[in-house]
């Protein structure tokens, strides 16, 4: 199958396209370098920004059946800090890509989503099929994404499927900008530097390996799962200071950080319900957060061995 990777050269995005490339498919990828930097030789990546017209012309060069579609601003503090130039990336670039597929005779687009969308929880793990309440531009962002591939789907019959992310780690997340705390607290205990929890450590997440992610897309491209939204995650959930012990004994490293106040907008819970998920794409984690952890720990070691 011939598939687009939006967002190939970041974290997430280029794990899926050493996936795709493994599972036998033809990929081309679109990344505007800003963050990752994640770059195969043997790829044909398009530097471009999401939003930009001429995005149209390569999908249409290329013609792919299928786009992953992970090209985002997905910092929540840049969101309420600038809305406009979050709904640009997240809005317009994803009605762009959209338009881009149905023009090029697209058969799917696979959105990313986050937890965010689902905002402050009645029940944990959440279902698929809760309500949305995105409490930040950027959660309402990635509804107005998912509301634009279901116009599309009805007026234009391009599929898509939405898989909505728990809390994603692994190799290749750095601890610069809007990164993932597993990835800030292995930078600073390989370095020896303070760490710091916020509030009294017991917010919860739900954390998924990367592997584990890239294998739900890798499902997601074919027939299974039109229109609908899947919950990407373990459904168990992980308090900070729980966390923190995990990678300090994962990096032998102290176990001792220092508290700080909660931060305002912070989630105290979160955890997501993969039933779904396990049911229609015939997908499951399959990493155990300790051996994720491991595996991200000597992941960094080897980075922090190549800068000396």
């Amino acid at each position: 199958m011939r598939v687009l990777v939006t967002g190939a050269a970041g974290f997430i995005g280029s794990h899926l396209v050493d996936r795709l490339l493994a599972d036998g498919h033809e990929v081309a990828g679109l990344d505007d370098l800003s963050s990752g930097g994640n770059v195969r030789d043997d790829v044909e990546l398009w530097e471009l920004d999401v939003a930009d017209p001429a995005v149209a012309a390569r999908v249409a060069a290329f013609r792919p059946e299928a786009a992953c579609h992970l090209a985002a601003q997905v910092s929540v503090r840049a969101s309420v800090a600038d809305p406009a130039h979050d709904a640009r990336v997240n809005v317009l670039g994803t009605a762009n890509l959209l338009e881009a597929m149905r023009a090029a005779g697209g058969r799917k687009v696979v959105l990313t989503s986050s937890c965010a969308v689902y905002g402050v929880p009645d029940t944990l793990p959440v279902p698929a099929d809760a309500p949305l309440r995105p409490a930040s531009p950027y959660a309402a962002s990635k509804v107005a994404g998912e509301v634009y591939a279901g116009m599309y789907r009805a007026l234009h019959g391009l599929d898509f499927t939405t898989l909505t992310l728990a809390n994603v780690y692994g190799p290749r997340q750095t601890p610069e900008g809007e990164a993932g705390v597993v990835s800030i607290f292995t930078d600073a205990l390989l370095a020896g530097r303070p760490t710091r929890v916020y509030g009294d450590g017991t917010q919860t997440r739900d954390y998924i390996y990367v592997a584990d992610v890239v294998d739900a897309f890798a499902r997601a491209i074919g027939e299974a799962g039109s229109g609908r939204r899947f919950n990407v995650g373990t459904g168990s959930q992980t308090t900070d200071r729980a966390l923190h012990t995990l990678v300090a004994k994962a990096a032998g490293a102290p176990d001792a950080p220092a508290f700080a106040p909660p931060r305002l907008g912070d989630l105290p819970t979160m955890a997501v319900d993969p039933s779904e998920t396990r049911t229609t794409l015939g997908w499951e984690p399959s990493t155990a957060l300790q051996d994720g952890l491991e595996k991200t720990v000597e992941w960094a070691k080897g980075r922090t061995r190549q800068r000396s």
